[in-house]
């Protein structure tokens, strides 16, 4: 069995689906379904079990939750909310609670793979790169990212990088994502008035370095961050932290042409007020450095932005689907 926490989000609702197409079903979902549309996005798929977060906790705590037969763990879980400020509950939920998850899975000896993120490299100046000896410069520039980055320093200083894998992922978009609600991707929240209107507002720069829609962003489809996710699943002996992203910064600007173009607009693009309480914490670049990943030995090319969006917009938004199994098994 194949345990994955986070299991009716994003990531984890299309690990799942991705499972699924390989014709594992045997999977043990963790989450709280609060969300119709979380809901919506385990009804089209096949797993063995849904356990709620505080059952899966409370089982590891006190051994009711045994080893036997779990395969590996994929730790999703976590709140995502780059504006958060509740760090009572940050350091609950994405620092205890992962804690807790990589030391069962040492101490009973089971694979595990667990979410970090790119938002532990702040405004980028100490750069991307996921060598482990440069943890200990990043800044991150919101409380969601110094969650993250916590538990990456203790991972490592634990020495507990040698037996399990963090992985971060960069700005991951794509199906599933509708319960989101507010930190759903640029794509998600607009599409609807870009393909009424033909218009679309992005922020204002407030960086003298970037002009209006000029800041970028490695973006990533969800279904790639899935695929290079699968990569550890299927290459035993690899451990340590590593990015996910494309490898290439795109510009809103650029993100706004594609979507222009899955609906075949032109766009007309309105620059607006970044809110003020995001102004001093806004990442204006990021891009994965993937030096360390290839060297491991994934060569998994990430598709073109332009394509991701086209069939998601196409695909999935315009009629309202959730990533389902084309093989029959869902």
């Amino acid at each position: 069995m194949i345990v994955i926490t986070g299991g009716a989000g994003l990531i984890g609702s299309a690990l799942a689906w991705a499972l699924n197409e390989r014709g594992r079903t045997d999977l043990i979902l963790v989450d709280n379904v609060d969300h119709a549309e979380k809901q919506h996005n385990l009804d089209r798929l096949t797993y063995k079990e849904l356990v709620s977060i505080e059952t899966f906790r409370t089982g590891m705590q006190e051994g009711i939750f045994t080893s036997e037969g779990i395969e590996a763990v994929f730790h999703l879980g976590a709140c995502s909310s780059t504006r958060e400020t509740n760090w009572d509950y940050l350091l609950d939920i994405n620092v205890n609670y992962t804690k807790e998850l990589i030391e069962w899975c040492i101490q009973h000896e089971v694979p595990c793979i667990y979410a970090s993120s790119a938002a532990t490299y702040g405004n980028g100046e100490a750069g991307y790169s996921d060598a482990h000896e440069v943890f200990d410069s990043l800044e991150p520039l919101n409380l969601y990212g110094k969650s993250k980055l916590m538990v990456d320093l203790w991972a490592r200083d634990e020495g507990y990088l040698s037996r399990v894998v963090g992985l971060r992922f960069f700005n991951v978009f794509g199906p599933n994502e509708f319960h989101k609600e507010g930190m759903q991707s640029l794509i998600a929240k607009t599409y609807k008035e870009v393909g009424e209107t033909g218009r679309i507002q992005l922020f204002k720069s407030y960086n003298p370095a970037y002009a209006d829609g000029e800041s970028r962003r490695d973006f990533l489809y969800v279904k790639d961050a899935v695929a290079m996710m699968l990569f550890f699943f299927d290459t035993p002996n690899v451990y340590g932290v590593f990015n996910v992203g494309s490898g290439k910064a795109e510009s809103w600007n650029i993100l706004a042409q594609a979507m222009g173009d899955a609906f075949n607009t032109k766009l007309s693009i309105e620059y607006k007020e970044m809110p003020e309480d995001m102004r001093e914490h806004y990442q204006y670049f990021t891009e994965a450095d993937l030096t360390k990943l290839r060297e491991a030995g994934c060569s998994f090319e990430t598709r073109p932005l332009t394509d991701s969006v086209r069939e998601y917009i196409q695909d999935y938004l315009v009629p309202h689907h959730h990533l389902h199994s084309a093989t029959g098994i869902a």
